[in-house]
């Protein structure tokens, strides 16, 4: 009988417990807030970095874990029900959100290259120049897409490229983790957020982490257990909308294999983000279900404890499939990256983010600088700790945005070889055209963010953080 993939589920659960246990007796811990799932992803990347090689125990399997829970999540996030108000307001977030993606994306690309140009003429000289994307690469997309799209680099003349890529996303988790909590505090203290919310965190059953007896958030049953139990049905809808997207990006993986390797890559790269096809496959599956009359079968309890497994699992997961590595002969151009990502992610994020957004200013602040650091699910483990049942839409604008990111991010796929080339030929023009496609996107942003933000862009420039009447 085989047991690995139970042992690595037995491993995983100890872990979380551990976690859970210190964030209801530590008080450091509840103070700042930190997620039981993060304290137990931390206990879990030790283990699976000392001890675990000696189990013959690899990360493989939380690598994969991370990335079908990931699209789970979404698919739950889009078959729950909102309320039809405001869909104007929405429509409008969905814009911003898009435009506040973009930023990061243009943002890091542009500098990262900059910065790794400079230190090639500098203190670094040989530097392979395609180093740069391992910020975007990391912060942005993850450890699966920085490990996949920079292993490439190593029969070019990158040795280690895959390490250094990896150990960028490991920075933006810790940066993107403790980051977020310091600037959850921040934002207590500065009244970023509503009455409601900080006084929400600031029960006793948020710092433990346990709702006391009479407190009740649960689901209501749907279906007659006699036919079927509703959480069975959920999860069964759930795996049948996965599929479907499994079969939509499988088809769409033949058919970009016929145009040669570009199409190969940029197939490979849709994989990446099966998370954004699967949540726009999960509206059409919902459209669907309210057609035939059943969206009252559809329980928004039901699958908000389905999204906050997913999101605890994969947080978790996530911090133990990183793998620490030492890098001795790149250990000063990643760390010029990491504080380059710390600047543009920490400093400049919530600057234009709180005067582009008309709503929920602090939440999708949040969302992006998580995403944009330790990748998606460590933005929505904090998203968790100021809207716990994702009660607004914040979480679903962030996935219809990148819905419409995606078309705008295939330019950007298609350069990261392109220093790569100049690295190999001796030719600047391949680093120059992806300079200028980075430019494109930096001043793309601030035309887009300036029109969206209204009188906000340069409203109030000293303040860190802007939070308008009607946020607080």
């Amino acid at each position: 009988m085989d047991f690995s993939v139970l042992i690595h589920f037995f491993i995983i659960s100890t872990f979380m417990l551990i976690g859970v246990l210190f964030r209801a007796h530590i008080k450091f811990l509840q103070k700042y807030l930190i997620p039981s799932s993060i304290i137990g992803g931390f206990f879990l990347l030790i283990f699976y970095n000392v001890f675990a090689p000696s189990l013959n125990l690899k990360t493989d399997f939380l690598g994969t874990l991370v990335y079908h829970l990931l699209n789970i999540t979404f698919i739950a996030m889009m078959l729950k029900t909102y309320p039809p108000e405001g869909s104007k307001k929405v429509s409008r977030a969905v814009k911003q959100t898009t435009v506040a993606i973009i930023g990061q994306y243009g943002l890091q690309v542009t500098f990262a290259l900059i910065l790794v140009i400079i230190l090639s003429n500098t203190l670094f000289p040989g530097l392979f120049l395609s180093i740069a994307y391992t910020l975007p690469l990391g912060f942005e997309l993850g450890p699966g897409q920085a490990y996949s799209m920079s292993v490439i680099w190593e029969p070019l003349g990158f040795t280690g490229a895959s390490s250094v890529g990896l150990t960028m996303s490991a920075f933006g988790f810790i940066i993107g983790s403790i980051g977020g909590v310091i600037l959850i505090n921040i934002a207590i203290k500065r009244g970023w957020m509503t009455q409601k919310q900080i006084d929400r965190i600031k029960s006793n059953e948020t710092q433990t982490g346990f709702l006391s007896k009479h407190q009740e958030e649960g689901s209501r049953l749907t279906t007659n257990s006699e036919s079927i139990d509703t959480l069975t049905y959920h999860l069964t809808l759930i795996f049948f909308t996965y599929f479907l997207s499994w079969i939509f990006l499988t088809i769409l993986e033949k058919l970009l294999g016929m145009i040669g390797p570009m199409g190969s890559e940029l197939a490979n790269s849709f994989w990446g983000i099966n998370f954004v096809f699967s949540a726009l496959i999960a509206l059409g599956v919902k459209n669907i279900i309210e057609k035939v009359g059943l969206s009252s079968s559809i329980d928004n309890g039901t699958l908000n404890r389905v999204i906050g497994f997913s999101v605890d699992t994969t947080v978790c997961s996530s911090l133990g499939a990183i793998s620490i590595v030492a890098l001795a002969s790149y250990w000063g151009v990643v760390a010029a990256l990491i504080v380059l990502g710390i600047i543009i992610t920490v400093f400049i994020l919530p600057l234009y983010a709180s005067r582009l957004f008309d709503d929920n200013q602090f939440n999708r602040t949040l969302l992006i600088f998580g995403a944009s650091t330790g990748t998606l699910p460590t933005g929505l483990a904090l998203l968790r700790i100021v809207d716990p049942n994702f009660e607004t839409t914040v979480a679903k604008d962030y996935a219809l945005a990148t819905g419409i990111v995606l078309p705008f991010v295939i330019p950007i796929i298609l350069t990261v070889n392109l220093p790569a080339k100049t690295f190999t030929t001796g030719d600047n023009k391949y680093l120059y055209i992806a300079l200028a496609v980075a430019f494109v996107y930096l001043i793309a942003f601030l035309i887009m963010y300036t029109v969206m933000s209204n009188k906000k862009a340069w409203k109030d420039k000293s303040k860190f953080f802007y939070v308008s009447k009607d946020n607080r």
